[in-house]
């Protein structure tokens, strides 16, 4: 292959491969969108559940609250009960031990609506946690849907930024020759979207190895393809470089 007809081969691949570098990165970008999405739903599905954990303790208090109002109007009744029967106690003893024992329910009432009077503090916290946590989580909603249509309008824009590198990406192929295209996409697809690298301070940018003079040598001769003995991409020599 004659010297200059190698070098543009190599210059038309130095084209493709800054085009397929943005590709590589768009697609990259692209493929993560999805799960972006994903950790923003479950994020706000986590303050949701919140929510949902502040309401059941609502209702878990009402439901404590009516219990010990049952509780409360039993105690109620028992003193109304042991009070109507004191009448028909014919012993002072018997009378002051009913008295004691009217007391005593008196007293488990009064815990009772001590309980109860706690329990409406709560209902009451929980309710300004859960108006409060209600403005939160609308601004939350808001704040994801705007997050997702963010990625939705970066998705768009990569598609198109893709369609406008793919029809650049056609136009250059036709520069190049089948089996040298055919080597460089093998390698592209095989070294993570890098196939045609510059030697530089006698290194490859590909993989950092050193690369000996005497392919160094080679490279300058355009008279084939020499490719790195460790990651195997294309070497090139950037003249602006030397």
């Amino acid at each position: 292959m004659p010297v200059s007809n190698l070098k543009s081969q190599l210059d038309a691949l130095i084209k493709l491969q800054e085009i397929d570098t943005q590709i590589y990165a768009l697609k990259e970008e692209k493929e993560a969108k999805p799960q972006e999405i994903v950790a923003l739903e479950a994020a706000l599905e986590s303050k949701k559940q919140n929510m949902a954990d502040l309401e059941k303790k609502s209702l878990d208090l009402q439901k404590q609250r009516k219990e010990k109002e049952l509780e409360l109007a039993s105690k109620e009744e028992e003193v109304k009960k042991l009070e109507g029967q004191l009448y028909k106690l014919k012993t002072n003893k018997e009378y002051q031990a009913m008295l004691q024992q009217i007391e005593e329910v008196k007293a488990d009432s009064s815990r009772i609506e001590d309980g109860i009077l706690e329990l409406f503090d709560q209902a009451d916290e929980v309710k300004n946690e859960i108006a409060q946590e209600k403005t939160r989580l609308g601004e939350e909603e808001n704040k994801t849907n705007q997050q997702k249509k963010q990625i939705d309008d970066r998705v768009k824009e990569i598609d198109e930024r893709l369609a406008q590198l793919d029809a650049g990406r056609k136009r250059i192929i036709p520069e190049i020759e089948e089996n040298i295209f055919s080597q460089y996409e093998r390698i592209l697809h095989s070294r993570d979207g890098l196939a045609i690298v510059k030697v530089k301070a006698n290194s490859c940018a590909g993989c950092n190895m050193f690369v000996p003079p005497q392919v160094i040598n080679l490279i300058k001769m355009y008279e084939r393809i020499i490719t790195c003995e460790v990651c195997n991409r294309i070497l090139y020599i950037d003249e602006a470089d030397s």
